[in-house]
């Protein structure tokens, strides 16, 4: 993999640079490599998105290839050429298209090591195209999972066991300080807003708590495609003065900041950034049992756990951590401190950098 000398060169591959969890995170890969040992470079699929500048940023260059959906035979030629010529020693995709495309483009052109990704569970995905990542799996060196229920999941699929491993997200503690619930402040949900994150049992769950708790607001921030509906679901359910939905928001931190929690209503979900993010702030935090989630939630300890799509569930649990301010700092102080020892970005990345440096197959 080159000279003791030279630095370990490795290409990113997704499929664009928007605003998203995945995305974030290849933000972080950018901000926390180690600059002595690896040189990076970052190529989207798509467009640059917004967040191709906070990459630029760290020093590291983005090539976008500004191609559309659906089958691109031609990708994987244009994706080889490039890789010859910047003569990568890893490519490391990020989901399943980049690595279809990316990954045959890594075998092609010669690239001694293949590193996936898989940051969710691949919610809606189709049949064909589980069966067609399972094919390109088998090109890889090795499959990183953000969750052991991904990794199970993943396992189930037909993925070597051999070639899987668990690496959970990460966050950089130091942009989001410690701090505790605001015992006035709403409850928040960072997320996008599409079908997964399923806001609509969360709207149904918020007009059982205002019953309760006529003065209780919501703050909803992300955008999606599912907003127009759950801004109608809302007016529908006479909750236009209890939930706010934001937008998109750059100071999650802040936002963070002056609420008494946070809320999760996934019915899929890998390790969740945003949930990460308000443990580290300090908020207790009420998410469904799914996915990752189990894995980041201790229930009873750093929050509450409870079955996806039961809206009455969900209340309930809101409820009694809006009713117990003594309950709810607890568990944002046990929150943080898992984030502390578990969910670090920078083991995250040093763990992605063990990885490009095992011997290649």
């Amino acid at each position: 993999m080159g000279s003791a000398a030279s630095k370990v060169c490795v290409a990113h591959v997704t499929f664009g640079l928007d605003v998203g969890g995945l995305e974030k995170l290849l933000v972080e890969f950018a901000r926390h490599v180690d600059r002595d040992r690896f040189a990076l470079e970052f190529i989207s699929l798509g467009g640059r998105g917004r967040l191709a500048g906070d990459v630029e940023a760290c020093g590291w260059p983005v090539s976008a290839l500004e191609e559309a959906q659906g089958l691109r035979p031609g990708l994987v030629v244009k994706l080889v050429r490039l890789l010859r010529a910047r003569r990568f020693d890893v490519v490391h995709t990020h989901d399943n298209r980049p690595l279809v495309y990316g990954g045959l483009a890594a075998r092609v052109a010669g690239v001694p090591r293949l590193i996936h990704s898989r940051h969710g569970r691949s919610f809606g995905t189709s049949g064909r195209e589980i069966a067609l990542v399972g094919l390109v799996s088998r090109l890889t060196d090795r499959i990183v999972c953000v969750s052991e229920d991904a990794t199970q999941l993943s396992a189930r699929q037909g993925i070597a066991p051999s070639k899987l491993c668990t690496i959970w997200n990460g966050i950089d503690l130091e942009r989001f300080a410690a701090g505790e619930p605001n015992p006035h402040g709403p409850a928040a949900i960072v997320a996008r807003l599409s079908p997964e994150k399923d806001i609509a049992t969360l709207l149904r769950a918020w007009s059982l708590v205002v019953r309760e708790i006529p003065s209780a607001r919501l703050v909803i921030a992300g955008d999606g495609p599912c907003r127009h509906d759950l801004e109608s679901l809302a007016r529908e359910l006479s909750l236009t003065d209890q939930v706010e939905f934001k937008g998109e928001v750059h100071d999650v931190a802040g936002l963070l900041g002056d609420a008494r929690l946070f809320v999760l209503s996934s019915i899929s979900e890998g390790v969740s950034l945003t949930l990460l993010e308000a443990m580290a702030r300090g908020l207790p935090v009420v998410a469904t049992r799914v996915g990752g989630n189990t894995e980041v939630v201790v229930d009873g300890e750093t929050g509450v756990l409870v079955p996806p799509s039961e809206p009455e569930s969900l209340a309930q649990a809101l409820l009694h951590l809006f009713g117990d301010a003594d309950e709810s700092r607890r568990m944002g102080l046990a929150g943080r401190r898992r984030v502390e020892e578990h969910f670090d970005v920078r083991k995250m990345v040093a763990a992605y950098e063990r990885l490009y440096c095992e011997d290649a197959r």
